[in-house]
């Protein structure tokens, strides 16, 4: 079933559907480890068991242990988001709003994306993320 609406100005409206609990559940699991490198070590285990779960890569973008790895964490889970969006109906074009939770870790990572490629020089990159990113909901709040 697609969950593209057309929204109040006519634009289409994706919303993602919730992620599987248990997923949610072993994530949480694997970031209340106090110890860094055990929690890196339970975060890899979930994105091995589940790696189209675009939560898994944006918890793995925010753990990493430098720019790098969160560069490219925050990317996979860009296009993991991408690949699910398009199986939600999403031709790429239209709204994926912030107000709605199970778009914010795709929303994330495209935010992760554009701030990394600012640090990393890739200056472009950041500024076609940022247009994207106000596509996809100009009323997405600075503080994500």
């Amino acid at each position: 079933m697609s969950n593209v609406s057309i929204s109040r100005e006519g634009l289409p409206e994706t919303i993602l559907p919730p992620e599987n609990p248990k997923i949610v559940e072993l994530l949480n699991a694997a970031l209340k480890l106090e110890d860094q490198e055990l929690q890196r070590e339970g975060l890899n285990e979930v994105a091995g068991r589940f790696p189209s779960s675009i939560e898994v890569w944006k918890s793995m973008g925010l753990a990493g242990r430098d720019i790098m790895e969160s560069y490219a964490a925050f990317r996979v889970g860009y296009h993991r988001g991408l690949d699910a969006l398009r199986k939600n109906g999403w031709r790429g074009s239209g709204y994926v709003r912030w107000e709605h939770p199970s778009n914010r870790a795709f929303l994330e990572c495209l935010s992760g994306l554009q701030r990394i490629s600012e640090q990393i020089g890739d200056f472009s990159e950041s500024e076609r993320c940022g247009i994207f990113l106000l596509q996809l909901d100009p009323e997405m709040p600075d503080n994500r």
